[in-house]
């Protein structure tokens, strides 16, 4: 397993060994006991699926707020996105800032995004399913979301034919200056 910072303190891309022949390959995307001896000491609760039939689908930038905040590790098992992480602790001299990876399902790679972090993606590809575990079980009252475009953060997010998709939620979602974060 090879783990590396995106940049942003704790926003990782984690990339397991594949063992592969003839006959397709193997991977073990995540061990309790590894991801311990690398620093990262995470009880996942929840496993979460989606499904986007065409490329330009949206999905963020989406986190909860204490006290059910969530570490989420994300990996794509089929196509691609790019997935984007914002720092929203506002004591954090990264507040603000973003990091962004190429997840793939070619690639075999993942993301860990911490708690404290907005978090989105976009689908490169028709036909992409992305799972992710996480720390804490769905909470809709402490569910929030940051704009996508929002100017003051500055997302670059590639252009897609058509233009991206959204969820009404993602599209009514306040910019970064207004959105309840992280203390």
């Amino acid at each position: 397993m090879e783990i590396r910072s995106l940049g942003i303190d704790g926003v990782l891309e984690i990339v397991p060994k594949r063992h592969g022949d003839a006959r397709g390959f193997f991977m073990e995307t995540y061990n309790a006991e590894r991801f311990s001896q690398a620093g990262i000491d995470l009880v996942f609760v929840q496993d979460n699926h989606s499904y986007s039939a065409t490329a330009g689908v949206l999905r963020g930038l989406h986190y909860q707020l204490e006290p059910r905040a969530q570490d989420k590790l994300l990996r794509v098992i089929r196509g691609s996105i790019l997935d984007v992480a914002v720092d929203i602790r506002r004591g954090s001299k990264t507040f603000g800032k973003w990091v962004a990876c190429e997840i793939s399902a070619e690639k075999g790679n993942q993301i860990l995004v911490p708690k404290g972090f907005a978090h989105g993606f976009v689908t490169l590809v028709p036909d992409t399913e992305v799972l992710y575990k996480v720390t804490d079980t769905y909470s809709p009252e402490h569910d929030r979301s940051v704009r996508f475009d929002d100017p003051t953060v500055g997302i670059e997010w590639p252009s897609v034919v058509g233009g991206f998709q959204l969820s009404d939620k993602d599209l009514k979602a306040p910019v970064l200056a207004d959105a309840e974060v992280f203390a």
